[in-house]
């Protein structure tokens, strides 16, 4: 005894017991955590359309025509922060530049508002269309003139309406995304968009993507759903059907998701479609938020191929 002793003494069992429960406790912690996370997806009710579905928060800025034309519209869309961007004060001078050069500004939030579904979770596109429709009836706007530019999942957004919906003229999109992804819930297993109560194909969150997921890695978690081929198909966002110009903006280091390549793989659409009105890809040295560096460039854009005739109400044939 006194030799066993000798060879397991007392301070090198209690490490051993240490070490022994934590294992033991990080398995049991790893345990519930699966199994909470596996309550959350499966009792997620997928049926039931969000509350307030179909409703928005929209702010129109507009100033008084010295010219006697009606203005061309600009609707401007945030991204996954959720709100009302664009009302922001952080916005406001870029707001008030593309004022000062003719436009009316329609400043949309579409979730993540009190009057607005709480979270971005199949959120109706033909909610947004229609607050745009209401605005265009204004008798100081042209409603034959629409832009919509939006930024990450606001250039998912905005890619959809101009894909659907022939009376949006010209789509900017920034960091953008080439099909529909996942809703930003707790389960994560609905479409962010729907349309007229039907949520659209999406591409959905793996399980071998919550390593990533859990530590924080968002872009970890999109790459490996972008490399989910047969799903970006199916999900694919019919760029080729937009009525007018487009201009995507896409970022060379991207953090978020891979908006090079998935804007890439639209202008790829675009060319084997046989789109004819101008398209554009930029490509930026930066990160995700490096597009809303370039709007003088973007304004430009607008310009030529928008509403070259502002003054006269005028947008590009």
């Amino acid at each position: 005894m006194a030799s066993t002793d000798l060879n397991n003494p007392p301070q090198a069992r209690l490490w051993r017991r240490l070490v022994r429960w934590t294992i033991y406790a990080l398995i049991a912690l790893i345990s519930l955590l699966a199994l909470h996370t596996w309550y959350v997806v499966t009792s997620f009710d997928t049926e039931t359309l969000p509350d307030r579905y179909g409703q928005v928060d929209a702010q129109l800025y507009l100033e008084p025509s010295t010219t006697g034309h009606a203005k061309p519209l600009l609707v401007l869309l945030g991204g996954a922060e959720g709100g009302n961007g664009w009302t922001r004060s952080r916005w406001k001078a870029q707001r008030d530049r593309f004022l000062a050069q003719g436009y009316a500004v329609l400043a949309i939030g579409y979730f993540g508002l009190p009057n607005t579904p709480e979270k971005l979770d199949r959120i109706g596109i033909e909610g947004i269309h229609a607050a745009i429709v209401r605005a265009a009836q204004n008798p100081e706007i042209n409603r034959d003139c629409v832009a919509v530019l939006g930024g990450s999942r606001g250039a998912e957004l905005a890619l959809l309406l101009g894909s659907r919906y022939p009376d949006i003229r010209t789509v900017v999109a920034l960091s953008p995304s080439s099909a529909v992804f996942v809703s930003h819930t707790d389960a994560m297993v609905t479409s962010a968009f729907a349309f007229e109560g039907q949520p659209l194909p999406f591409v959905p969150m793996l399980w071998r993507a919550t390593p990533e997921l859990i530590l924080g890695d968002i872009g970890g978690v999109m790459r490996k759903l972008v490399a989910n081929q047969p799903a970006m198909d199916a999900a694919a966002i019919p760029v080729e059907q937009i009525n007018g110009p487009l201009l995507l903006v896409s970022a060379a280091q991207d953090e978020m998701w891979p908006s090079r390549e998935m804007s890439d793989a639209m202008m790829a659409r675009l060319q084997r479609s046989g789109f004819q009105p101008a398209h554009e890809h930029w490509v930026l040295p930066g990160g995700h938020s490096a597009p809303t560096e370039e709007f003088p460039r973007i304004e430009a854009f607008l310009s030529t191929h928008f509403a070259p005739n502002r003054g006269a109400g005028g947008c590009a044939e």
